[in-house]
């Protein structure tokens, strides 16, 4: 008997180490074979501002060179342009113009109205001495001295005299008080239009100094000295490397798990590092970005998605254009 288990025992044990030998196997070349992490290329990018004038001008001065660091206002470029600077000199008189006959229209030269007064005061002189003469005739026409249409002549002469007085005093008010409501209201709107015309002179003279929009990084210069440059013509262009941020175009099934707000492990080769990055944003690409299927196969097509992620802490040294790598497991 413990012979006949002996035999079945050493037939057994080949078979055993058969089973573990097809098991390593097995697992051997599942390891082999299993689907690896999913390594999405990427690059970094940045806030990039054209800075450009509003009007034309001839470049008189550079202040900043291609790679120099600007802060926000800092001046960056001056121009010239005599035309403006002649339309602001002929703004700035017509703006003086209108003052000026906004002040003679609300004041009177003292000579005017000193001659309103004396003439004024003739016409009283003569209402009193032919009030005087009513006086005398009356008393010669009681006495039967003096005829009544001498006496009608008379009433008619203080009438007379009296209208003066009316009209003269009507001239002296009207010295005094100068122009009408209706013609300082005409004299004010001169002064606001001359006025705007010379903050708008003015807006395009200030034009010619050229500021920097935002602080950061002068990538590109486009002009020299001498050069003349019409409106709108980019001057430089700015990056904000302190705004730098991460970008994937992934398709649409390799979404799953991910949403904003989620933290990435970002290695960008130019660094040598692996940076944390927050992701801000996954937006739909346009219909051109989409991957089609081929019907043959029984797919269906697939969007293109931009994640955009930031990195937690800045990163000295991040450039836009560098790339960018992210391991997605599946």
């Amino acid at each position: 008997m413990p012979a006949q288990h002996d035999s079945r025992r050493k037939a057994a044990l080949p078979l055993l180490v058969i089973a573990v030998l097809a098991a390593l196997v097995a697992a051997s070349v599942w390891w082999v074979t299993r689907p690896g992490p999913l390594l999405i290329q990427g690059e970094v990018a940045a806030p990039r501002v054209d800075v450009s004038a509003r009007t034309s001008g001839r470049v008189d001065e550079i202040m900043a060179d291609l790679g120099s660091r600007v802060e926000s206002g800092q001046v960056l470029a001056e121009l010239s342009n005599p035309q403006l600077v002649t339309a602001h000199a002929a703004a700035a008189s017509g703006a003086e113009v209108a003052r000026a006959s906004q002040a003679a229209a609300g004041a009177t030269r003292p000579e005017v109205i000193r001659a309103r007064d004396a003439e004024l005061a003739a016409a009283q002189a003569d209402l009193r001495l032919a009030e005087e003469q009513v006086t005398r005739d009356t008393e010669l026409a009681q006495q039967g001295l003096r005829p009544q249409a001498a006496m009608d002549q008379t009433m008619r002469n203080v009438e007379t005299a009296a209208r003066r007085v009316e009209a003269a005093q009507a001239q002296l008010d009207l010295a005094r008080a100068g122009a009408s409501p209706e013609e300082r209201a005409v004299a004010a709107a001169q002064v606001t239009q001359a006025e705007a015309a010379l903050a708008q002179r003015q807006a395009d003279l200030d034009e010619l100094t050229i500021y920097a929009p935002l602080s950061g990084e002068i990538s590109a210069r486009l002009i020299e000295l001498g050069e003349n440059i019409g409106p709108g013509a980019p001057l430089f262009t700015i990056v904000d490397l302190d705004q730098a941020w991460f970008t994937f175009n992934l398709r649409e099934d390799l979404l799953s798990g991910l949403q904003v707000g989620d933290v990435l492990s970002v290695h960008v080769p130019a660094l040598q590092r692996d940076l944390d990055a927050q992701i801000s944003l996954i937006n739909v690409q346009g219909q051109f970005a989409s991957w089609r299927a081929t019907r043959a196969t029984g797919d269906f097509d697939l969007r293109s998605f931009e994640l955009r992620a930031r990195p937690l802490a800045p990163v000295e040294g991040l450039r836009p254009g560098m790339s960018a790598l992210i391991s997605l497991g599946r």
